[in-house]
């Protein structure tokens, strides 16, 4: 599966997905620096964990209800 970054942020935030996922996500996928570790919480892991591994998908689990 293609990852395109500013059609996959707009598809997540659609969807009400964890915001500090989405944040973790673009971090993980640009390789930006994580975040300070006081900063870093379960759902900005995970999501930058997929933005590393350029991975679109996984994200359901992070949907606000």
């Amino acid at each position: 599966q293609r990852v395109f970054p500013d059609e996959d942020v707009p598809r997540l935030q659609k969807k009400g997905v964890d915001p500090e996922y989405i944040n973790g996500w673009a971090c993980g996928f640009l390789q930006n620096p994580k975040r300070e570790e006081q900063r870093v919480n379960e759902a900005y892991e995970a999501g930058y964990a997929h933005g590393v591994e350029k991975n679109a998908g996984g994200f359901e689990v992070w949907i606000r209800k």
